[in-house]
């Protein structure tokens, strides 16, 4: 059965708008759950700050935050749907995801940024620039995944906003780049998932992906980004060719009501993507596997 786990962490983005994540990743969630017909599990974060160590902002923070994240995955029965917070709360999913189906698992990664860092090359500190790429294995030994997901078989949909360092990996290939061109299409997207020959996905939106004239309540909008129709148009396409198995929608800066009314058809597409998956679960699949917290 498809969980709704809210995951209120704003410790891993080191922006202005980040006091904004919280409140904004629960009234996201409370939203996802009438819209799917869920309850939302608020996963418990810590709600300060921690010194830069090693690189990383808050990092005493964000391992506390791992921990009780992983404790909530570990007891739920079939796919979840994360609603953050930050980028950094999808490490975790990701680890689950990867223990579970495998280094066949792909991922489909919708953001306006590569979240390719790691502290050596990050020129903020910031977690959620780093999430990604501590998922390949790469990083801060207490971040990265036990078992990395295979970097080929990654799709970074609509990135736009790269650092110097991220930019470097993306031409020497290390994830397949779908950048967005003036005729964007879903078929871009789903040539370059049905290229990386993986047999399932996880999903991962950054609401940043959204261009500012449709969505612009993030914490690091972006110029040239999708329209929600889009973003909604490549999630259905890529669900009718491959199971979505997990979900995370991030970096929401906003409790406005109004202003988030207009996520709803997103919210549609993730959850029937995911409720596709759950119904057709295999029973040795049902019950997640262990991964380091």
């Amino acid at each position: 059965m498809l969980e709704l786990q809210s995951v209120a962490q704003r410790q891993g983005a080191v922006v202005p708008k980040s006091p904004w994540l919280p409140t904004a990743s629960l009234a996201l969630a409370d939203l996802a759950g009438r819209v799917l017909g869920l309850d939302v599990r608020r996963v418990p974060v810590r709600a300060g700050t921690s010194k830069l160590v090693g690189g990383i902002h808050n990092r005493e923070v964000l391992l506390a935050n791992r921990a009780f994240q992983a404790q909530a995955l570990r007891q739920a029965q079939g796919p979840v749907l994360t609603i953050g917070g930050d980028c950094g709360v999808e490490t975790v999913p990701l680890g689950f995801a990867r223990q579970r189906y495998g280094p066949a698992l792909g991922v489909l990664w919708f953001d306006a940024h590569g979240d390719l860092n790691t502290p050596a090359t990050s020129p903020s500190g910031a977690y959620h620039g780093m999430a990604l790429r501590h998922a390949f294995g790469e990083g801060d030994r207490d971040f990265v995944l036990d078992s990395p997901i295979v970097s080929r078989r990654v799709v970074l949909a609509g990135a736009r906003a790269l650092d110097p360092g991220e930019q470097a990996m993306v031409d020497r290939g290390l994830v397949r780049h779908v950048p967005i061109e003036r005729d964007y299409d879903a078929s871009w997207v789903v040539h370059a998932v049905t290229a990386s020959r993986a047999p399932q996905f996880y999903l991962h939106i950054d609401l940043d992906v959204l261009d500012p004239s449709e969505f612009s309540d993030v914490t690091c909008p972006v110029p040239g980004g999708l329209l929600i129709s889009e973003l909604v148009d490549a999630i259905r396409a890529v669900a009718a060719i491959r199971p979505i198995i997990g979900a995370g929608i991030t970096e929401c800066a906003t409790d406005n009501p109004d202003k988030l009314q207009v996520l709803a058809p997103i919210l549609r597409a993730v959850g029937a993507a995911l409720h596709a998956h759950s119904t057709a679960l295999p029973a040795q699949l049902a019950a997640p596997h262990p991964v380091r917290s």
